[in-house]
């Protein structure tokens, strides 16, 4: 009996000891400021922010320590998996119809929503071609490779450029279309279809396709991309977004051609 009691007791010193000494430890990162572990976040964002995205991410992850997750796919597809639960802490979408949705149906943190950058709508063609007007260049009987023209931002600003330049009709029925900007841009860049539909900042990443003209930024809804919090984002989310806003982030997209807020 004796010898049990001593051995509660000896537990118990320790357990005290070994509080104590974690209690410490909390209060000295506190009372020096060291930080602590730094949270993971999941962006669900639109393709044509791969390039950019991935580039900022390594940066803040070599400064921060924090691991972010990329899931790239279009706009439409994002939104529908966010609406069935999909676990992402961020959404950057390219145009406002998609994240409007989320926002109505209460899936964004209050308050947290803003524009991120902007960007341009361009025709493109298979290897090193001259530039041309759009007119001249559609009247072609060639494919023209879009994202998809009713659901895909990329894809329904294409079309609505097109029917305001009264050039829909006689494009419509050579156009392939593909579920997001960056397979559109594949399909050109690959041969697959000699004309594309992207954005500006796509075509300046891929040395397989040449831009032949831009379209008026009269022919279409400016180019926005949303970004903001889910209403269940976690911890480390609020800091990347502030990142994404700031001047390491904006060499980024200055440096691949997407424009800023204001500009």
């Amino acid at each position: 009996m004796t010898g049990a009691g001593v051995g509660r007791d000896q537990l118990r010193a320790w357990a005290g000891f070994a509080s104590g000494g974690i209690m410490a430890a909390l209060l000295a990162l506190v009372c020096t400021g060291a930080p602590l572990a730094a949270q993971p976040v999941t962006v669900f964002a639109a393709a044509s922010l791969k390039t950019a995205l991935d580039d900022i991410a390594t940066a803040y992850t070599a400064e921060t320590g924090a691991a972010v997750t990329l899931s790239f796919a279009g706009s439409s597809a994002l939104a529908r998996q966010i609406q069935l639960g999909a676990p992402a802490d961020i959404f950057i979408s390219a145009n406002e119809a998609w994240m409007d949705v989320l926002e109505d149906e209460g899936l964004l943190a209050p308050g947290s929503r803003l524009d991120l950058v902007g960007n341009r709508l361009v025709l493109i063609g298979h290897g090193d071609r001259p530039a041309m007007p759009l007119d001249q260049a559609l009247a072609w009987d060639a494919r023209i490779a879009m994202a998809l023209v009713d659901a895909v931002p990329a894809g329904i600003y294409g079309k609505v450029a097109l029917q305001s330049l009264g050039l829909w009709d006689a494009a419509a029925p050579r156009v392939v279309q593909a579920d997001n900007v960056r397979a559109a841009l594949a399909f050109v860049a690959l041969g697959e279809a000699p004309l594309g539909i992207v954005y500006a900042t796509d075509a300046g990443v891929e040395p397989g396709v040449s831009v032949l003209d831009v379209f008026p930024e009269t022919s279409h809804p400016p180019i926005r991309y949303p970004a903001a919090l889910l209403s269940d984002a976690g911890a480390g989310a609020a800091d990347f977004l502030a990142y994404l806003q700031g001047d390491a982030a904006g060499a980024v997209f200055d440096r691949l051609g997407f424009s800023r807020p204001g500009d």
